[in-house]
């Protein structure tokens, strides 16, 4: 079957748009200093910082490859190069919408749905909540690892120690809660009741039609996203696969700030490195309404190597460069990536006409 003929519409012109003023948005109200950057950057030693850089794409690569394996088992169609750009424009959506937590998910159905028909969305939001359990899975192994470790090298800070047990905790605690929930669809069915009552009540009737057609839709989805759920713990095998790809995601992750350090001729222990990962993945995950990430990670970042015995100065500097690859750099193939995705069906379809004639 030939694949649908692209379209030109108004929301296929306003993405790259949005992309474009976003991009100028974020020189304008930051002020970035280039000549800074760069003169922080020749401070260390090139090859193993550039080391760092290609591990990123490395790391984002096996990260599609993890999410793919679950999309794919819930039979929607979707090449590893495919899901790679899907990744990376939700990166470029996370970095600039403050909702970092979600948004690029939503993203991520958003795309899927439009290429492959609304009745795929129940199963490519299931396909990302499972991921996302694997992902809280792997943070708190990654969280106890490194506190095991301190411990067989140093004693730890009871403060971190402290932080340390109150995130494992609590995404433990939302691990549990999410799957209650995504296996429980007599509750999310009683929820989309519930919510679309209010809404009546609110509206007086005067949006009842429309408001019932959201509560077909929503059911579906609903329906269809617990489906897909219950399809995965009949299958654990598609779970380890994801996992298995996810473990080595967290490995090329862990390699970055790592070689960052072997950059500035000071290597770390893993364990700093395991800990202060995974706390700032914590930080990260809770949506404060901060566009581009910026101030929290790198407080965040700056104060753990520190208290974990890092010099300040060096801590500092490991910070920005650390964040010119996790944040900078992937800003922007995130935006190329949006570019590219937004603005391939308008070229396609331009150029359409010259090779029918040809």
């Amino acid at each position: 079957m030939e694949s649908p003929k692209p379209k030109v519409t108004w929301k296929t012109v306003l993405f790259p748009l949005i992309g474009l003023a976003a991009f100028f948005l974020y020189i304008y109200l930051f002020q970035v200093d280039i000549p800074a950057i760069i003169a922080t950057a020749t401070r260390a030693d090139p090859i193993p910082y550039a080391l760092a850089v290609a591990v990123s794409l490395v790391e984002v690569l096996f990260f599609s490859a993890s999410w793919r394996v679950l999309v794919n088992f819930l039979k929607i169609k979707l090449s590893l190069v495919r899901s790679y750009l899907f990744v990376w424009y939700g990166i470029f959506v996370d970095t600039i919408i403050p909702a970092e937590s979600i948004s690029g998910e939503a993203l991520r159905v958003y795309l899927i749905t439009k290429e492959q028909g609304d009745q795929t969305c129940g199963r490519a939001v299931a396909s990302l909540v499972a991921h996302r359990l694997l992902g809280m899975g792997m943070n708190v192994a990654v969280l106890i690892t490194g506190m095991a470790l301190l411990f067989t090298e140093t004693q730890i800070n009871p403060i971190i120690f402290n932080l340390i047990l109150f995130l494992a905790a609590g995404i433990t605690v939302t691990l549990l809660i999410i799957m209650l929930f995504s296996f429980k669809e007599q509750w999310s069915l009683k929820v989309i009741d519930w919510l679309v009552r209010a809404g009546k009540f609110i509206t007086r009737g005067r949006w009842h039609l429309k408001l019932t057609k959201i509560k077909e839709d929503a059911c579906r989805i609903a329906t269809s996203f617990h489906d897909s759920m219950k399809e995965f713990k009949r299958s654990p095998k598609a779970l380890a696969s994801s996992l298995f790809y996810l473990a080595l995601t967290w490995v090329f992750s862990l390699s970055i700030p790592y070689l960052v350090f072997m950059s500035l001729k000071l290597p770390v222990s893993w364990s700093v490195i395991l800990i202060t990962s995974a706390i700032v993945l914590a930080v990260k995950s809770i949506p404060l309404g901060i566009p581009f990430e910026v101030g929290l990670p790198e407080i965040t970042m700056t104060t753990l190597y520190t208290s974990l015995g890092v010099p300040a100065g060096i801590s500092a500097t490991a910070t920005i460069l650390t964040r010119l690859i996790t944040l900078w750099f992937r800003f922007f193939v995130g935006f190329i990536a949006q570019q590219w995705l937004e603005l391939k069906p308008i070229i396609a379809s331009a150029n359409s006409p010259s090779v029918e004639k040809a």
